[in-house]
């Protein structure tokens, strides 16, 4: 089995980090299917993989704002995540989608955690149809879930990306309360400034999500 391993959500001031890991069977098939990097799809399209690729083996880490603003930085948070991701995966060939300038060290602090032998590379997600069906699990669970936020926050949040508009505005409007909102990256600086200087200490009350 060939398994890839990618993240949706590492730079957004809004919402969580999403690590998918995505045991492929069949390379062939996934061709066949249209398999690519998520950034590569239309959204019609990706919703169309994701039916069919969350039939087949994988995992998600869904890690919530709280656990990214207490960590200590992204990188070292990804390597706990992606060797989270992988811990109820069978036995197979690991390639992650690298988060780290050095490739080879991201893969082996992953491979410390994890146990399981790995490989990493830069835009592996365009490489690897395994790590493309990753990328494209992550991507549809993630922006799901900030669908899901607006709805039930009542107020459009956008990407949940810093250069989105419709997210600015959110913001300025999220952090009007005594504490920021707790959808929010409160040690992001866009989050910071909008609340007028350093954000309050946050407790860390939601470790993660495991499906």
């Amino acid at each position: 089995m060939k398994i890839g391993v990618d993240e949706a959500g590492r730079g957004p001031a809004i919402g969580p980090l999403v690590v998918c890991a995505f045991g492929a069977i069949s390379i062939t098939n996934l061709e066949e299917m249209g398999v690519k990097d998520s950034k590569d799809l239309t959204i019609k399209k990706r919703e169309e993989l994701f039916e069919k690729l969350t039939k087949m083996p994988h995992s998600l880490v869904i890690c919530q704002p709280d656990r990214i603003d207490n960590s200590e930085n992204l990188n070292n948070l990804e390597v706990e995540l992606f060797a989270e991701a992988l811990q109820s995966m069978p036995d197979g060939d690991v390639m992650l989608d690298a988060c780290d300038v050095d490739e080879r060290r991201f893969a082996k602090n992953v491979e410390n955690l994890s146990n399981r032998k790995c490989e990493a590379e830069h835009k592996a997600d365009e490489k690897y149809l395994e790590v493309g069906a990753a990328s494209i699990i992550a991507k549809v669970t993630r922006d799901r879930i900030i669908r899901d936020l607006s709805k039930k926050i009542g107020i459009d949040l956008g990407s949940g990306y810093p250069s989105d508009p419709k997210t600015r505005a959110a913001i300025k409007l999220l952090v009007t309360e005594e504490l920021p909102h707790e959808c929010l990256r409160w040690s992001w600086k866009t989050v910071k400034d909008a609340w007028g200087g350093n954000t309050p200490p946050r407790p860390n009350s939601s470790q993660q999500t495991l499906f």
